[in-house]
Protein backbone atom coordinates (compact mmCIF):
# COMPACT_ATOMS: atom_id res chain seq x y z
CA UNK A 1 0.00 0.00 0.00
CA UNK A 2 1.26 3.48 -0.88
CA UNK A 3 2.05 5.91 1.91
CA UNK A 4 -0.62 8.56 2.49
CA UNK A 5 0.26 12.08 3.63
CA UNK A 6 -2.04 14.75 5.08
CA UNK A 7 -0.69 18.25 4.39
CA UNK A 8 -2.32 21.34 5.88
CA UNK A 9 -2.16 24.42 3.69
CA UNK A 10 -1.26 22.45 0.59
CA UNK A 11 -2.79 24.66 -2.08
CA UNK A 12 0.21 26.98 -2.48
CA UNK A 13 3.76 27.75 -1.39
CA UNK A 14 5.72 25.25 0.64
CA UNK A 15 2.71 23.00 1.16
CA UNK A 16 2.15 22.69 -2.58
CA UNK A 17 5.80 21.96 -3.32
CA UNK A 18 5.97 19.44 -0.50
CA UNK A 19 2.88 17.71 -1.86
CA UNK A 20 4.38 17.44 -5.34
CA UNK A 21 7.77 16.29 -4.04
CA UNK A 22 6.15 13.57 -1.93
CA UNK A 23 3.94 12.49 -4.83
CA UNK A 24 7.02 12.17 -7.03
CA UNK A 25 8.44 9.82 -4.39
CA UNK A 26 5.33 7.64 -4.57
CA UNK A 27 3.02 8.94 -1.82
CA UNK A 28 -0.69 9.64 -2.10
CA UNK A 29 -1.69 13.08 -0.84
CA UNK A 30 -4.57 14.79 0.96
CA UNK A 31 -4.21 18.55 1.17
CA UNK A 32 -6.22 21.12 3.07
CA UNK A 33 -6.96 24.65 1.93
CA UNK A 34 -8.35 27.69 3.70
CA UNK A 35 -10.52 29.31 1.01
CA UNK A 36 -9.05 28.90 -2.50
CA UNK A 37 -10.66 25.66 -3.63
CA UNK A 38 -9.66 26.23 -7.26
CA UNK A 39 -5.96 26.42 -6.37
CA UNK A 40 -6.29 23.29 -4.24
CA UNK A 41 -7.95 21.35 -7.05
CA UNK A 42 -5.16 22.42 -9.40
CA UNK A 43 -2.64 20.86 -7.02
CA UNK A 44 -4.79 17.71 -6.78
CA UNK A 45 -4.76 17.41 -10.57
CA UNK A 46 -0.98 17.90 -10.69
CA UNK A 47 -0.55 15.09 -8.15
CA UNK A 48 -2.91 12.83 -10.06
CA UNK A 49 -0.93 13.54 -13.23
CA UNK A 50 2.05 12.02 -11.43
CA UNK A 51 0.06 8.81 -11.04
CA UNK A 52 -0.84 9.27 -7.36
CA UNK A 53 -4.19 9.53 -5.60
CA UNK A 54 -5.08 12.93 -4.19
CA UNK A 55 -7.94 14.96 -2.73
CA UNK A 56 -8.50 18.30 -1.00
CA UNK A 57 -10.58 19.34 2.00
CA UNK A 58 -11.36 22.79 3.42
CA UNK A 59 -9.93 23.63 6.84
CA UNK A 60 -9.60 26.86 8.80
CA UNK A 61 -7.10 26.35 11.61
CA UNK A 62 -8.08 29.53 13.44
CA UNK A 63 -11.45 28.14 14.57
CA UNK A 64 -11.66 24.93 16.55
CA UNK A 65 -15.38 24.82 15.79
CA UNK A 66 -14.43 23.67 12.28
CA UNK A 67 -12.58 20.57 13.47
CA UNK A 68 -15.52 18.17 14.06
CA UNK A 69 -16.76 18.76 10.51
CA UNK A 70 -13.24 18.28 9.17
CA UNK A 71 -12.85 15.00 11.06
CA UNK A 72 -16.13 13.75 9.64
CA UNK A 73 -15.17 14.75 6.10
CA UNK A 74 -11.73 13.18 6.47
CA UNK A 75 -13.23 9.93 7.75
CA UNK A 76 -15.52 9.70 4.74
CA UNK A 77 -12.77 10.68 2.30
CA UNK A 78 -10.36 8.06 3.61
CA UNK A 79 -13.00 5.35 3.27
CA UNK A 80 -14.48 6.37 -0.07
CA UNK A 81 -11.42 7.60 -1.99
CA UNK A 82 -8.49 5.77 -0.40
CA UNK A 83 -10.13 2.56 0.93
CA UNK A 84 -8.56 2.96 4.36
CA UNK A 85 -9.21 4.60 7.73
CA UNK A 86 -5.79 6.08 8.48
CA UNK A 87 -2.80 7.91 7.01
CA UNK A 88 0.97 7.56 7.45
CA UNK A 89 2.35 11.08 7.65
CA UNK A 90 1.14 14.49 8.86
CA UNK A 91 2.73 17.73 7.66
CA UNK A 92 1.61 20.70 9.77
CA UNK A 93 2.36 23.39 7.23
CA UNK A 94 -0.59 25.81 7.19
CA UNK A 95 0.18 29.25 8.53
CA UNK A 96 0.10 32.99 8.02
CA UNK A 97 2.72 35.71 8.26
CA UNK A 98 2.18 39.03 10.00
CA UNK A 99 5.04 41.56 9.98
CA UNK A 100 4.88 44.10 12.80
CA UNK A 101 7.48 45.51 15.15
CA UNK A 102 7.04 44.58 18.80
CA UNK A 103 5.78 48.04 19.84
CA UNK A 104 3.16 48.10 17.08
CA UNK A 105 1.88 44.48 17.35
CA UNK A 106 -1.82 44.52 18.19
CA UNK A 107 -3.73 42.09 20.35
CA UNK A 108 -5.68 41.04 17.25
CA UNK A 109 -2.48 40.28 15.32
CA UNK A 110 -1.03 38.34 18.25
CA UNK A 111 -4.23 36.31 18.72
CA UNK A 112 -4.46 35.56 15.00
CA UNK A 113 -0.92 34.18 14.94
CA UNK A 114 -1.48 32.20 18.12
CA UNK A 115 -4.80 30.73 16.97
CA UNK A 116 -3.32 29.45 13.72
CA UNK A 117 0.24 28.47 14.57
CA UNK A 118 -0.13 27.26 18.14
CA UNK A 119 -3.71 26.60 19.24
CA UNK A 120 -4.95 25.42 15.87
CA UNK A 121 -1.96 23.20 15.14
CA UNK A 122 -1.97 21.77 18.67
CA UNK A 123 -5.61 20.72 18.62
CA UNK A 124 -5.67 19.63 15.00
CA UNK A 125 -2.73 17.31 15.67
CA UNK A 126 -4.57 16.01 18.72
CA UNK A 127 -7.64 15.33 16.57
CA UNK A 128 -5.50 13.54 13.97
CA UNK A 129 -3.84 11.10 16.38
CA UNK A 130 -6.51 8.39 15.94
CA UNK A 131 -5.94 8.54 12.17
CA UNK A 132 -2.12 8.51 12.26
CA UNK A 133 -0.68 5.04 11.82
CA UNK A 134 1.69 3.59 14.40
CA UNK A 135 5.17 3.93 12.97
CA UNK A 136 4.17 7.09 11.14
CA UNK A 137 5.66 10.58 11.24
CA UNK A 138 4.77 14.20 11.92
CA UNK A 139 6.70 17.19 10.60
CA UNK A 140 5.89 20.67 11.92
CA UNK A 141 6.95 23.65 9.81
CA UNK A 142 8.83 26.17 11.96
CA UNK A 143 11.08 29.02 10.82
CA UNK A 144 14.72 30.10 10.85
CA UNK A 145 13.49 33.09 12.87
CA UNK A 146 13.52 30.95 16.02
CA UNK A 147 17.35 30.91 15.74
CA UNK A 148 18.11 34.36 14.34
CA UNK A 149 16.17 37.59 14.92
CA UNK A 150 14.89 40.15 12.42
CA UNK A 151 12.79 43.23 13.30
CA UNK A 152 9.07 42.76 12.85
CA UNK A 153 8.79 39.04 13.47
CA UNK A 154 8.72 38.76 17.26
CA UNK A 155 5.16 37.46 17.64
CA UNK A 156 5.43 35.13 14.63
CA UNK A 157 8.71 33.65 15.84
CA UNK A 158 7.31 33.21 19.35
CA UNK A 159 4.54 31.00 17.99
CA UNK A 160 6.98 28.93 15.96
CA UNK A 161 9.20 28.60 19.04
CA UNK A 162 6.21 27.13 20.85
CA UNK A 163 5.70 24.74 17.96
CA UNK A 164 9.28 23.52 18.33
CA UNK A 165 8.67 22.83 22.02
CA UNK A 166 5.51 20.94 21.10
CA UNK A 167 7.57 18.90 18.65
CA UNK A 168 9.85 17.62 21.42
CA UNK A 169 6.97 16.74 23.70
CA UNK A 170 5.10 14.94 20.94
CA UNK A 171 8.22 12.97 20.05
CA UNK A 172 8.44 11.81 23.66
CA UNK A 173 4.75 11.02 24.13
CA UNK A 174 4.23 9.34 20.74
CA UNK A 175 7.43 7.36 20.86
CA UNK A 176 5.58 4.36 22.30
CA UNK A 177 3.64 4.23 19.02
CA UNK A 178 6.92 4.46 17.08
CA UNK A 179 5.78 7.81 15.64
CA UNK A 180 8.57 10.26 14.90
CA UNK A 181 8.06 14.01 15.26
CA UNK A 182 10.39 16.69 13.93
CA UNK A 183 10.28 20.37 13.08
CA UNK A 184 11.65 21.81 9.86
CA UNK A 185 12.79 25.44 9.96
CA UNK A 186 13.04 27.07 6.52
CA UNK A 187 15.07 30.21 5.99
CA UNK A 188 13.89 32.96 3.67
CA UNK A 189 11.98 31.39 0.77
CA UNK A 190 10.68 32.96 -2.46
CA UNK A 191 6.93 32.43 -2.04
CA UNK A 192 3.86 34.66 -1.63
CA UNK A 193 4.14 34.20 2.16
CA UNK A 194 4.05 37.52 4.03
CA UNK A 195 3.08 39.39 0.87
CA UNK A 196 5.88 37.87 -1.21
CA UNK A 197 8.55 40.25 0.09
CA UNK A 198 11.47 37.82 -0.28
CA UNK A 199 10.37 36.91 -3.81
CA UNK A 200 9.41 40.36 -5.07
CA UNK A 201 11.71 42.83 -3.27
CA UNK A 202 15.01 42.65 -5.15
CA UNK A 203 16.93 44.62 -2.51
CA UNK A 204 15.72 42.34 0.29
CA UNK A 205 16.41 39.27 -1.83
CA UNK A 206 19.97 40.43 -2.52
CA UNK A 207 20.58 41.24 1.15
CA UNK A 208 19.46 37.78 2.27
CA UNK A 209 21.53 36.12 -0.45
CA UNK A 210 24.61 38.01 0.76
CA UNK A 211 24.06 36.66 4.29
CA UNK A 212 23.52 33.05 3.17
CA UNK A 213 26.39 30.59 2.85
CA UNK A 214 25.09 29.11 -0.40
CA UNK A 215 24.68 32.56 -1.91
CA UNK A 216 20.97 32.80 -2.69
CA UNK A 217 17.54 32.85 -1.11
CA UNK A 218 15.61 29.61 -0.86
CA UNK A 219 13.12 28.27 -3.39
CA UNK A 220 9.96 26.28 -2.57
CA UNK A 221 11.45 23.18 -4.20
CA UNK A 222 14.37 23.34 -1.74
CA UNK A 223 11.94 22.79 1.13
CA UNK A 224 9.68 20.31 -0.63
CA UNK A 225 12.63 18.02 -1.27
CA UNK A 226 13.68 18.12 2.39
CA UNK A 227 10.14 17.27 3.48
CA UNK A 228 10.21 14.29 1.12
CA UNK A 229 13.41 13.15 2.81
CA UNK A 230 11.93 13.44 6.31
CA UNK A 231 8.56 11.82 5.55
CA UNK A 232 10.21 8.62 4.49
CA UNK A 233 10.89 5.32 6.22
CA UNK A 234 14.63 5.85 5.70
CA UNK A 235 14.50 8.82 8.12
CA UNK A 236 12.74 6.93 10.89
CA UNK A 237 15.64 7.10 13.36
CA UNK A 238 15.35 10.91 13.40
CA UNK A 239 12.94 12.30 15.98
CA UNK A 240 12.57 15.31 18.29
CA UNK A 241 14.88 17.36 16.06
CA UNK A 242 14.80 20.93 14.77
CA UNK A 243 16.19 20.72 11.25
CA UNK A 244 16.99 24.02 9.58
CA UNK A 245 16.88 24.27 5.78
CA UNK A 246 18.16 27.77 5.12
CA UNK A 247 21.21 27.36 2.90
CA UNK A 248 23.30 28.58 5.82
CA UNK A 249 21.50 31.86 6.55
CA UNK A 250 23.09 34.16 9.17
CA UNK A 251 25.78 31.70 10.26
Amino acid sequence: MSKLVLITGGSRGLGKNSALALAEKGSDIIITYHSNEAAAQTVVKQIQALGRKSAALPLALDSLDNFPVFVKQLTQLLKNEFSRNDFDYLLNNAGIGIHANFAQTSVEQFDTLMNVHLKGTFFLTQAMLPFLKDGGSIVNISTGLTRFSLPGYCAYAMMKGGLEVMTRYLAQELGARKITVNSLAPGAIETDFGGGAVRDNSDLNALIASKTALGRTGLPDDIGKVIALLLNEDAHWITSQRIEASGGMFL
